[in-house]
């Protein structure tokens, strides 16, 4: 990036921090599934202040706009992002952000009940609904080969408890296959993201899930993340299916690891939680066994699989067009 003017005639603008290209990849290496958060900023009046006079009062402000049009909790989602904003645009691109007064604005706008924080899911997909998902996409990949293998990431997203944008992260070259685990980097975490890799058990099927992958690209599982996500919800809607997310197959794969008799370091050491305590919620689930055993789409999740590939980290085509 051009080192910026020092000169007070042309203050940088809290709009350019949002358009900044360097930016925009750091917002998805946050996990940020869109760009929709820094467009919506551009709307509100903090984002034609000069970054130097930007303080907690004017985040606040934001804050108080945006709570007469979404939740608390969507509040929360973009103070989040503006927090990452500015813990890294002072010291990477020299824009005077002032840290302090975003995490002012941050304790002030919880006390004022302006913003909070998203409630916690506890949806699971039943056999059923995985049943009817997982038949819809294997006859769709037997009618277009070359279509994204949901399947396997569905499975592989259940089983290995790994979030989507860190299961499209996965390289050959981060797996340690005899050891049974695997390199997720910049693995999501409280107060850190970007260089926060972390080895993370296998579990024995997600293992088999990846053996049976072809090695056509460096990554495991080449594909658009949007697209995954954007395939999955439509295929719910197409089903009928309510209120399950992608990430509910998360929620699933740790709370099987429960009810197979896994205790929280064990659990801990293939989910990635750093802190045991946020593994208190599932502390009510008792060993009930595998529900999963004999499941019958094994098989399919640890096969061959007989697709021509798509260009590495592109979209195909078919995986766009709306369901039905």
């Amino acid at each position: 990036m051009r080192c910026c003017p020092s000169s007070s005639r042309h203050p940088k603008r809290f709009t350019e921090v949002n358009d900044h290209r360097d930016l925009i990849s750091v917002v998805t290496a946050y996990g940020e599934r869109s760009h929709s958060t820094p467009r919506a900023i551009k709307a509100y009046d903090i984002a034609n202040k000069p970054c130097s006079e930007i303080t907690s009062a004017d985040v606040i402000a934001f804050a108080n706009q945006l709570v007469t049009r979404v939740t608390p909790q969507t509040v929360g989602n973009y103070l989040s992002h503006l927090a990452a904003v500015f813990a890294i645009a002072k010291p990477t691109w020299s824009y005077p952000l002032d840290q302090m007064a975003m995490k002012d604005a941050f304790v002030v706008a919880k006390r004022l009940g302006i913003s909070s924080k998203s409630r916690e899911r506890d949806r699971r997909p039943t056999l059923e609904e995985l049943d009817k998902i997982m038949g819809y996409f294997g006859e769709r990949l037997s009618r277009r080969p070359s279509s994204i293998p949901m399947q396997k990431i569905i499975g592989f997203a259940m089983l290995s408890t790994r979030r989507l944008e860190e299961i499209t992260r996965i390289t050959w070259k981060d797996l340690d296959l005899e050891g049974g685990r695997v390199l997720v980097r910049d693995m999501k975490s409280p107060g850190e993201k970007i260089g926060n890799d972390a080895w993370c058990d296998l579990t024995p099927e997600a293992v088999q899930i990846i053996v049976s992958m072809p090695k056509i690209a460096e990554e495991v599982f080449p594909y658009s993340g949007d697209t995954i996500g954007t395939n999955f919800t439509r295929a719910c809607q197409f089903l009928d299916i309510r209120d399950l997310h992608l990430h509910d197959l998360r929620h699933d794969g740790v709370s099987r690891l429960f009810e197979i008799g896994r205790n929280i370091p064990q659990v801990a050491a293939v989910s990635g939680h750093r802190s045991w305590s946020s593994l208190k919620r599932y502390t009510h689930l008792r060993q009930t066994g595998d529900k999963y055993a004999g499941w019958k789409w094994f098989p399919v999740l640890t096969g061959s699989t007989n697709f021509e590939p798509t260009s590495s980290k592109l979209s195909s085509p078919d995986d766009l067009t709306a369901v039905g």
